[in-house]
């Protein structure tokens, strides 16, 4: 099968997190057989912040990490028709521009030969939902979802069953413990600001609770403005700076554990839904501690895949409880990543998508 899979960008993950999930699922897709093509548009966003900030070096670590994966670069007026070519699979993710998806649903809708879904991984659709309804998806096969409650979202908006929830995942061909453990210290969490929307949490749940267990913390992030880099300091944070995510597992590897502090659209109106750093952390092996989230989907045990605290001060007692037990960090390190292995790699999100893909038009699968 011919996929063709149009995001923002699949070279940069610079404050671009479906990146991630995309390098993974299209190598999945690949050690299949089937042909994929990552199209992306000159100009993209992301990419021209990485190279702004980082220079030509910063692509070093994604090519380096998946030298068997490519991305064709596209002029934003190209012909909608002639951008799809012969794919049997097209799959338009929500970061794309309103025009460019509604141009590719009309080509299906003339009759075009391949399956079209509509890729969600943002709470647009109920933080703006105005945003998402600019999206013209007449001539869509199928929506998928990155969790259920957003899949709930379309549904009332007249999909029915013609929406799938799809879960993030991670790539365990490159996220993995380390060959050998060497000396692990401090806490690390690596995230983006949130455009103010988890700044009282990542106090509350990151920087306070760090402090308090007398434990070093880096962080690594884009988009941190001034007063948020003075409010690191004055919590004496390393702030790293970028990181390139295929050098995620490393870092990793460096420290004795790392949070979770979901946005608040994720830890409220869409529960269920984890970043897919959660996804990573767990499948390097190493315990993670999570700020207040509803696991509404039962992606994971809570208490045995990772640790849960329901305030900040129970954050600081379950740091200093890892600190001390290095038997509590191996139990929780071995049991979160035995789940990732057993459900949640980009290997079974592409079986997953296959199987969709088999009940919308089966001799595509088969191709």
């Amino acid at each position: 099968m011919k996929i063709a899979y149009l995001t923002h960008s699949l070279q940069s993950c610079w404050n671009h997190g479906n990146a991630h999930f995309l390098r993974g699922l299209l190598r999945e897709l690949q050690a299949r057989g089937h042909e994929v093509r990552a199209l992306e548009p000159r100009g993209a966003w992301s990419l021209q912040n990485l190279i702004q900030d980082n220079g030509e070096t910063g692509l070093a670590a994604w090519q380096d990490a998946y030298p068997d994966l490519s991305a064709t670069v596209y002029d934003p007026n190209t012909d909608a028709q002639v951008l799809l070519g012969d794919a049997d699979l097209v799959i338009v993710h929500e970061w794309n521009e309103p025009a460019l998806v509604a141009s590719i649903g009309s080509v299906r809708a003339r009759g075009g030969r391949f399956t079209l879904l509509f890729h969600d991984t943002h709470h647009r659709a109920v933080s703006d939902p105005d945003a998402i309804r600019a999206f013209d998806l007449s001539g869509y096969d199928g929506v998928l979802a990155f969790g259920e409650t957003l899949s709930e979202v379309y549904r009332r908006w007249g999909w029915g069953k013609r929406v799938w929830t799809f879960h993030e995942a991670a790539d365990t061909r490159h996220f993995h413990p380390p060959a050998h453990e060497g000396n692990r210290s401090g806490l690390v969490w690596i995230g983006n600001w949130g455009d103010g929307e988890r700044t009282a949490e990542i106090e509350e749940y990151l920087l306070r609770p760090a402090r308090d267990a007398g434990l070093r913390l880096d962080i690594y992030g884009v988009r941190y403005p001034d007063e948020a880099l003075a409010l690191l300091d004055r919590y004496g944070v390393n702030f790293r700076g970028w990181l390139p995510n295929a050098s995620a597992p490393e870092v990793f590897a460096r420290h004795l554990a790392t949070m979770h502090v979901p946005r608040r659209f994720y830890s409220t109106v869409l529960p269920g839904i984890p970043t897919i750093r959660v996804f990573e952390a767990l499948a390097c092996g190493i315990p993670l501690v999570s700020a207040p989230w509803d696991d509404s989907e039962h992606l994971f045990t809570p208490g045995e895949d990772y640790l849960v605290a329901a305030t900040g001060k129970e954050m600081t007692a379950r740091l200093r409880a890892l600190a001390a037990d290095p038997a509590l960090r191996a139990q929780l390190a071995a049991h979160g990543l035995a789940t990732i292995r057993a459900r949640h790699s980009c290997a079974h999100r592409a079986e997953q998508l296959l199987g969709i893909v088999a009940q919308l038009a089966p001799e595509k699968v088969a191709a």
